[in-house]
């Protein structure tokens, strides 16, 4: 969902308190006493200014005898600030998705963390965040990576620079968890994934991801992300071009036989490191 979506249906949160809080003859002061909030906020959470605490919205639900509307709507709302404004779309489309193709040159990509790596990351990006916080990010990227269960029909394809690999995320005994798990998943056959390595020098989107997705019945799209902000592309002479970058990285990395058998490598080197400390 785009932010400015997003704002729409909070208006409409708040267009829907008020014409509720008429209805029962309720001025905002009034209303504000009856759920322990002031009368001010009453009107900045009609006005879309200011967003309710769930206690608040249940609260509302009560006294204004809604059936549960201001929770049921408050919690939609907030689920989906699982992701990020500008990612919440790409979010939506992977399910869709006949074929996922995923470059990461320094973490690993959001389909294949496991929960100690996602909390890992999360953390590093959140030092101050509560545990809350937290965990939602984390069971929002966990519950993406349900689509490699069945995996899309075409495959998912990602790439990774040795980067990935080699940076600690979270110690040693995360990072070997977590390439097992990719290794496991390679095995598998749930994903065929290749590794840049160090020494094939500098290549397409170095220090940058990038999301490919094609589909059935529309055309592919491509995402890429900077510091704070998403761009999904759909034109498609831009996405042909990323495309073509995107097979730049592939005649770069290792074929996927060598890719397992690096990634098992460091996975060996993790654990033993592991054992040690």
């Amino acid at each position: 969902m785009a932010n400015a979506s997003r704002q729409v249906l909070w208006e409409y949160w708040g267009t829907e308190l008020k014409r509720h809080r008429e209805n029962a003859a309720l001025t905002q002061e009034m209303l504000g006493e009856k759920v322990f909030v002031s009368g001010g906020y009453i009107g900045q959470f009609e006005q879309a200014i200011r967003r309710p605490q769930l206690d608040v919205a249940i609260r509302l639900d009560q006294i204004l005898q809604t059936d549960g509307f201001f929770e049921r709507t408050w919690r939609k709302l907030i689920d989906d600030q699982r992701y990020a404004d500008y990612f919440a779309k790409v979010v939506e489309l992977e399910p869709l998705a006949t074929r996922i193709c995923d470059f990461e040159s320094m973490v690993m990509p959001g389909l294949l963390q496991t929960g100690a790596y996602a909390r890992a990351i999360t953390v590093a990006a959140n030092p101050f965040a509560p545990d809350e916080f937290i965990e939602e990010k984390v069971q929002g990227r966990l519950e993406r990576a349900k689509i490699l269960k069945e995996g899309p029909a075409d495959g998912y394809w990602p790439i990774l620079h040795e980067a990935v690999l080699r940076m600690p995320v979270g110690g040693p005994a995360v990072m070997a968890e977590q390439l097992e798990h990719i290794a496991r998943l390679m095995r598998e056959r749930k994903i065929l994934l290749q590794v840049v390595p160090f020494a094939a020098g500098p290549c397409p989107f170095m220090g940058r991801m990038v999301t490919l997705m094609e589909f059935e019945d529309a055309p592919p799209t491509a995402y890429t992300e900077g510091v704070r902000s998403g761009t999904l592309l759909d034109d498609p002479a831009t996405v042909k071009r990323v495309a073509g970058e995107y097979d730049l990285l592939r005649a770069a990395a290792l074929a996927p036989k060598e890719s397992l058998a690096l990634i098992e490598s460091a996975a060996e080197e993790y654990r033993q490191c592991a054992s040690t400390t």
